[in-house]
This record gives structure tokens, sequence and C-alpha cells, in this order.
């Protein structure tokens, strides 16, 4: 069943996080709805602007419908990941979306709030909702590139002057969380003094982490000796996910975590089996592992075993 992200952050506010995963390809969509399935958890379903040019987005819209009808059980958003304005009017008038996020975080402040708001009043014209975003992570996620100087912290003041300006249903924001695989320098925690801060200016407001990868190193370690070269990658403590959500983080961003079980499975397999060149097989491995993957992750969320209670609430 899709529902928007105001729906599921209704039910998770305050008490867990629902994981937000990326998706390019059906092994990716089978594995993620097992993944849930297994675990009984909620979940969005994010599509970015590179996800739908790299086949067709009608093809990887087909495949969630598909996947919809295999796992009716499931309930879940689907959402644009970092759309910039044109992207989210097409999202919003296809019918399919049921949550965007614009993201003119690189703007000024005004410029930000007026992008914003435009949106705003299109998608809740369609019950769609509607992510922004205020501060900016550093890192690389496909074309959005941030050098680390020029990232910076959300301002909490500015934070709440933007919600009211502009009528979004959450905020993402930058609390020390950054793009891609390399992440950190040495032990870094979140920042929970900033996250403290705009929870209290903005009471009941579902706050959203992006770039919130793991970046798992025993997964970077077997891509290595299978011949990958990643180094010096570090991630988010997934331990402080469900810290997080109490206060108030209710969607928490994972997308470079799972193209490492895809490099690793694809890795792993080629090397043991290198006069393979069936692709089903590697495929087949790499749904299974991206399903586990996904349950753990919901369990560190909390979303875990939340489905049915949702289920209800949903029905009142």
């Amino acid at each position: 069943m899709i529902v928007t992200t105001a729906q599921l952050f209704k039910h998770a506010y305050g008490k867990y996080a629902v994981g937000a995963y990326n998706i390019n390809n059906a092994e990716q969509a089978m594995g993620l709805f097992k993944g849930c399935i297994q675990s009984q958890a909620p979940f969005i379903i994010q599509i970015s602007k590179g996800a739908r040019k790299y086949t067709d987005k009608r093809m990887l819209e087909a495949i969630i419908r598909a996947a919809a009808e295999i796992f009716p059980e499931s309930i879940f958003a689907v959402h644009l990941d970092h759309g910039d304005e044109e992207t989210c009017y097409d999202c919003i008038n296809s019918g399919f979306f049921s949550s965007v996020m614009i993201d003119a975080s690189h703007d000024p402040f005004d410029q930000n709030v007026a992008i914003t708001k435009r949106v705003v009043d299109a998608a809740h014209k369609k019950g769609i909702s509607v992510e922004a975003e205020l501060g900016m992570l550093g890192g690389v996620e496909e074309d959005i590139k941030v050098e680390e100087g020029h990232a910076m912290l959300t301002n909490p003041a500015e934070a709440e002057e933007f919600v009211k300006k502009t009528g979004c249903d959450s905020l993402a924001c930058a609390i020390g969380t950054s793009h891609g695989a390399f992440k950190f320098k040495g032990r870094q925690s979140l920042h929970f003094d900033v996250l403290e801060k705009i929870k209290t200016r903005l009471p009941g407001f579902p706050l959203v982490m992006h770039g919130s990868s793991s970046v798992p190193q025993d997964e970077v370690k077997r891509i290595n000796a299978a011949g990958g070269q990643i180094k010096d990658s570090m991630g988010v403590d997934p331990k402080e996910y469900l810290p997080a959500a109490k206060l108030g983080v209710t969607k928490v961003n994972i997308d470079t975590d799972g193209r490492l079980v895809w490099t690793r499975v694809h890795r792993e397999f080629f090397r043991d089996k290198p006069g393979e060149f069936d692709f089903r097989p590697p495929g087949k491995i790499f749904i299974e592992e991206y399903a586990k993957f996904i349950a753990s992750r919901n369990e560190l969320l909390g979303s875990a075993n939340q489905l049915a209670d949702l289920r209800k609430s949903l029905s009142r």
C-alpha cells in the first residue's frame, strides 16, 4: 500500500525512524520489499533523478508497482530524492509519487523559501507530502557535490522560520552527516545538540537525516579483498539512529550501504567463478543479502515490527 510520508511520520514520531532506501533496478526493489516484510517494517522508496534516467522513469515505476502486488502487505511511500523544481513538478503530476523532496539548500535562504513554497503549494493540491532541506551536507551523491569547507549545519532559528514560511511537511537537517562512503575522519558523532535545539523550536515536526549510511567496514574489507579499492571510508554509527529518532528524526536516508552490498556480492561472485557470465545467479544472491541488510537496518531504526500497529492507525 502506497501512503504519504506524512502518514508514516505521524505514526513514527518520537518512537522510531522510517528507513528511506534508494533503488535503481528490479534486484534492489525485490531485496528491499523482502527485507521490510521479513522485519515487518514500513519503509520509503527513494527515487533520485539519476535513478529515473538510468533506464526510463516508467520502467522503475512499473517495477515498484509489480513489487507492491507481490508483497501486498507492504506499506510504503514513494519519494523523489533531491529533486529540483522542474523534477518535483514532473513527479507531482505523474500520479505515482506520494512524496517529493525539493532541494534548494544551495540557494540563499529567501530563494530556498520561495522555491520550496511553490513546490509545497503544487504538491498539497494533490495530497502529496513535501520534504525540504536547510543547511548543506558535505560529500558527493550523483550530481550533488559539496566540498567539506562549504558544508553548513542547519541553524535552528532559521529552521523554525523556514518551516513556517514554506509549509513543508518535513525538513532535512544538516547535523553532521554527509553523502557518499567517505563521511568522517576519525570518530565523529552526530550533532545531537543541534538536533535538540531544532526539536525545541519545532516540537512534533518531522526531521530527516540525509547521508546516513553506516558504510560497514566488513563490507569494505570484503570488497577490497575481491579486488576493490575503497579506502578510508567511514559512515554514521547506526547505533545513533534510534537516539536521533527520539529527538524527532522520522526519516533516515540510506543509499551508499546498499551499493556496497551490491558491489561485494558481485565482486566475490565473479572472483570465485571467473568463467561465469550469467548475471542472474549473483542477482539472486544480492536480493537475499540486501533483504538481510534492510532487515538489520530496520531493527536499528526501531521500525521493525511496527507494520501491524501502523496498519491499525491508518484504518482509523
